[in-house]
């Protein structure tokens, strides 16, 4: 498995997983590949630095700061403790993670039949209510343009692996 750090064609950041190089490629030529902000098709990989964590075979334990002092550093040993995520991306999930709970709670699904609640509860022709459901890219900016007030629900981390 591979991540890559992809963009799309309105600089929208995200990563994905991959099994290797070519199923990117393959993806993304077929349209597979969309951007969880916008849903654009058009993707493309963002320039990375490759994270490598090296090891000895012989110690295959990581050493603590002064076991790595004693023997000068070695840098080829793993470090004590390896973040993933960092603190504030870690609190940003969290975020989403609430505010992803609260957006549930509080809204009626009402799946593929968003486009039309909305225009309804919009005009007037159905009770108002706090709705959510799918449309497409093309859907919501029509939605947008018709003056209905709506806004994505922002996915959730395991979501985009």
């Amino acid at each position: 498995m591979i991540k890559f750090s992809l963009i799309c064609d309105s600089d929208h950041a995200f990563e994905s997983w991959f099994s290797d190089g070519g199923s990117f490629d393959h993806q993304a030529e077929r349209g597979l590949v969309a951007c969880p902000v916008c849903d654009s098709p058009r993707i493309r990989k963002a320039l990375m630095a490759p994270a490598v964590i090296g090891t000895k075979k012989s110690d295959a334990q990581p050493k603590t700061a002064d076991a790595q002092a004693k023997d000068g550093g070695d840098s080829t040993s793993t470090p004590a403790n390896v973040a993933l995520i960092d603190d504030r991306h870690k609190r940003l999930r969290e975020l989403a993670a609430e505010l992803r709970q609260e957006i549930f709670a509080k809204t009626d699904d009402v799946g593929r039949r968003f486009p039309e609640e909305a225009r309804a509860i919009h005009a007037g022709d159905a009770p108002f209510r706090s709705i959510r459901g799918q449309a497409t890219t093309a859907e919501a900016r029509a939605l947008i343009d018709e003056g209905v007030g709506v806004l994505p629900v922002p996915p959730a981390p395991e979501d985009l692996n």
